[in-house]
């Protein structure tokens, strides 16, 4: 552990991030097991190398590139390639209230169902744009630092993702 750092910082910076990276990481890979695998493996990796963070970058914009580049060796993988699972469970139990309705929780699985078909069907790159800029905490300037590409030029495909994803979305009623 580098020095300075205590476990209880550590605990704090894994309880701050970790939804929100196993949520980048469950819809990037579509398995919530994936998701959960690849999340432990982005703070074991941060934990490690916590003295190599400079500091250029926020803490979520660092742990969002080491997710984004694991998630992308899981699926450049011939297992992610030949296995498929569904996100849905997964989502639902992230999303549904204990107090909703079955009709509502199973309005709330459908649509995370067509929301997950509809990234899927995207290409990879709008799939990662559309979910960093989920993430309301991360500027355009930090979106384009993880993809390494300008900020203009993210906004420009952003657009253009969107406006994919919308015409996919309007397919999967």
């Amino acid at each position: 552990m580098p020095a300075g750092w205590v476990s209880s910082e550590l605990a704090a910076l894994y309880d701050e991030h970790s939804r929100a990276i196993f949520y980048l990481a469950l819809r990037f890979l579509g398995d919530p097991q994936k998701a959960e695998d690849a999340t432990h493996d982005v703070f074991l990796k941060a934990f490690r190398r916590l003295e190599q963070f400079r500091g250029d970058a926020s803490v979520r914009t660092w742990l969002y590139r080491i997710a984004i580049n694991r998630c992308q060796n899981i699926c450049q993988s011939w297992h992610s390639r030949h296995i498929y699972a569904d996100s849905g469970d997964a989502v639902l139990e992230n999303t549904a209230a204990r107090t909703d309705s079955p009709l509502r929780v199973l309005e709330t699985k459908e649509l995370g169902q067509r929301i997950q078909h509809t990234l899927d069907a995207l290409s990879e790159e709008y799939r990662l744009l559309l979910l960093l800029v989920a993430d309301e905490e991360l500027s355009y300037e930090e979106i384009a630092a993880l993809v390494g590409q300008s900020a203009d030029a993210v906004r420009g495909k952003l657009h253009r993702a969107r406006k994919a994803f919308a015409a996919h979305f309007e397919k999967t009623v």
